[in-house]
C-alpha cells in the first residue's frame, strides 16, 4: 500500500498502471465520435439514429455499476477490475469488423458491459492507495490523465477514420496488456468482505438518502446528458454537415474542450482558496448556459473555439468539484458501492442524452439542439441554488 511521503505520487506504480486504466474509461466513446458521419454514411444509417452508438454503450453501466460495486467491496478490486478490461478491450476490438449498423449496436452494449467498472475501479483504488493530502494529489493527477485521454483520443480517432471508418473502433484492443498488468503488477489493499449484505445495504442507504447527495446526483446527470448529447454526438454531426469538417478537423475542435479543462483544473487547487463550492459551479453552468446557446451563431468552423473552449472552463470548474463534493460523503469501507453508484449516475446522463438530443433534431433540427441543451443548463440553478448555496446545507468536509 503506497503510504511513503518519500516518494512522489506520480511516481507509484500501483497509480501508474491506474491511470492506464483511466486511459482506457475514456477512449470507449472519445476515440470514435469523430468517425460518426463516416460511420452513417458507410453503414446506411441516418443521422438521428448514430448516437445509439453512445446509448448503447452506457447502457448496461444502469444495471452493472452498482451490481459490480458491491462485488468489489465484496470479493476485491482486481477481481473486478481485470475481467472488466479483457472484456472491453475483446468485444471493442470485435467492433472494428462489424459488417452492419446492427452487429455494431450489439458489439457495443456488449463492449459497455466491460466498459461498466471501469470509471469508478480507478478512483476506488486510488482512494484505497492513499490518503490525506496524497490522495488529493493522486485524484488530481488522475484528472489530468484524463483530460489527456479526451484531449487526444478524438485527435487519434479522427485521423485514424481518415483511413476508415473501422480503426478508431479497434484501439480498445490496448486494454488487453492493461488488464494483465492489473492480474499481475497491481498491489493494492483488498476489502476482507464480511459484513452481512443487509446492513451493508442499511449503511449506505444512510448515507445516499440526503438531499446534498440527491443534489449532486441531479446536476451530475444534466452535466453527462449535454456532454454525451449535444456536445459529442450532434457536434460532429454540425460541423460535418455546415462547415464539411473532416473527421480529422472535427477530432481537433472536439479535444479543445479537453485542453481547456486541463489547463483549468490544473489551477482549481488555487481558485478554490478563493471561491467557495457553490461559486464555482454557479460560474460553471452560467458557463454552460452562454457556450450552448452560442454555438448555433457561429459563423465559421474556427469560431466554434469560442464556444467549445468556454464549454472546457466549466467542465474543469464542475465535474472537480462534485467529485470532491460527493467524495466528502463517501464512506470508507463501502467506497467501491458508493463510486460505482456515482458511475451509475453519470451512465444515466450518459444514455439519455443521445436520446433526448436526437427527439430534439428529428422535431426542430440541430440549431435547436443547442438552444435546449442551454435551456437545460439554466434549469440546473433550480436544485443548484435550492441545494448547495450557504444556508441551505452544510459543507461535506
Amino acid at each position: 500500500m503506497s503510504t511513503s511521503s518519500s516518494q512522489p505520487v506520480y511516481r507509484d506504480p500501483n497509480l501508474l498502471i491506474i491511470f492506464a486504466v483511466t486511459l482506457s474509461a475514456v477512449m470507449g466513446v472519445a476515440s470514435v465520435t469523430p468517425a460518426f458521419p463516416d460511420v452513417a454514411e458507410a453503414l446506411d444509417v441516418s443521422k438521428d439514429r448514430i448516437g445509439w452508438l453512445v446509448t448503447v454503450f452506457y447502457l448496461p453501466g444502469l444495471v452493472l455499476a452498482p451490481v459490480l460495486g458491491y462485488a468489489a467491496d465484496r470479493w476485491g478490486r482486481k477481481r473486478v477490475l481485470a475481467p472488466s478490461l479483457l472484456l472491453f478491450a475483446i468485444a471493442g476490438g470485435a467492433c472494428a469488423l462489424a459488417p452492419t449498423f446492427e452487429w455494431l449496436l450489439v458489439l457495443r452494449f456488449v463492449q459497455g458491459m466491460g466498459s461498466s467498472s471501469l470509471a469508478s475501479m480507478n478512483l476506488t483504488i486510488i482512494g484505497d492507495l492513499f490518503t490525506g493530502d496524497r490522495r488529493t494529489a493522486a485524484m488530481g493527477y488522475n484528472a489530468s490523465v484524463l483530460s489527456i485521454g479526451t484531449a487526444s483520443y478524438p485527435i487519434i480517432g479522427g485521423a485514424l477514420a481518415l483511413f476508415g471508418w473501422h480503426y478508431p473502433f479497434a484501439l480498445p484492443v490496448l486494454a488487453l496488456p492493461i488488464g494483465g498488468l492489473v492480474i499481475v503488477q497491481l498491489d493494492n489493499p483488498e476489502p476482507d468482505g464480511v459484513e452481512p449484505i443487509g446492513s451493508y445495504l442499511a449503511r449506505l442507504r444512510e448515507v445516499l438518502w440526503s438531499r446534498r447527495v440527491f443534489g449532486i446526483f441531479a446536476l451530475t446527470v444534466v452535466t453527462f446528458a449535454l456532454l454525451f448529447g449535444p456536445y459529442l454526438t450532434y457536434f460532429p454531426i454540425l460541423l460535418g454537415s455546415r462547415f464539411e469538417a473532416s473527421s480529422f478537423r472535427i477530432g481537433l475542435v472536439l479535444s479543445t474542450v479537453s485542453i481547456a479543462s486541463g489547463l483549468t483544473s490544473s489551477r482549481l487547487g488555487w481558485l478554490v482558496q478563493y471561491v467557495d463550492e457553490h461559486q464555482l459551479l454557479t460560474i460553471a453552468f452560467t458557463l454552460y448556459t452562454l457556450s450552448l446557446a452560442a454555438i448555433p451563431w457561429m459563423p465559421s468552423l474556427w469560431w466554434m473555439l469560442l464556444p467549445t473552449l468556454t464549454y472546457g472552463v466549466a467542465q474543469a470548474l464542475n465535474i472537480p468539484t462534485l467529485q470532491s463534493m460527493l467524495a466528502g460523503l463517501a464512506p470508507q469501507d463501502q467506497r467501491a458501492a458508493f463510486m460505482s453508484l456515482n458511475s451509475l449516475v453519470y451512465r444515466i446522463g450518459q444514455t439519455v442524452g443521445p436520446v433526448l438530443a436526437a427527439i430534439v433534431y428529428r422535431q426542430g433540427g440541430i440549431d435547436v439542439v443547442y438552444w435546449a441543451a442551454s435551456g437545460l443548463a439554466a434549469l440546473s440553478f433550480v436544485p443548484l441554488i435550492g441545494t448547495f448555496w450557504p444556508g441551505n446545507a452544510s459543507r461535506t468536509d
